[in-house]
């Protein structure tokens, strides 16, 4: 039988964490600043391989910085229509992490603030019982 990934698995999947900065950065900044920023709003090393997420003040405008195994590197991105959709941020918050699923929907225009994830049925575990629910004795 072919089963999908959940998004809970597709979420574990990676050791990559995703780092969006809560307060908007000037998309002037490049390499050098962006990794000061990433380090004073998450407390990480941006030489980490992690991805640190900065947007503009207007919202239309959003680039990732990440160490890439000998440098840098830097992705950017600006709509020419509309802006992006962030996840709701506690105030005072300097910066929030984000699964790799709410990454992918926020590039795709989702707006994460209205994402509700509804509750689910989760059979507990018990110790004393065997493969298909068969309590041992």
């Amino acid at each position: 039988m072919i089963s999908l990934p959940k998004l809970s698995q597709l979420d574990l999947a990676t050791s990559t964490r995703i780092w969006l900065a809560s307060q908007p950065a000037d998309m002037r900044c490049s390499f050098d600043r962006l990794a000061e920023l990433a380090s004073s709003v998450t407390g990480e090393d941006p030489l980490s391989g992690h991805l640190f997420l900065f947007r503009s003040r207007g919202g239309d405008r959003l680039k990732i910085l990440y160490w890439d195994a000998d440098g840098y590197a830097l992705w950017y991105k600006r709509l020419e229509e509309g802006t992006f959709k962030l996840p709701k941020i506690e105030e005072g918050t300097k910066s929030v992490q984000l699964r790799p699923s709410e990454l992918a929907m926020m590039l795709d225009g989702i707006d994460l603030k209205s994402v509700k994830r509804v509750k689910r049925y989760q059979r507990k575990k018990d110790s004393k019982e065997g493969a298909g629910g068969i309590k041992r004795e």
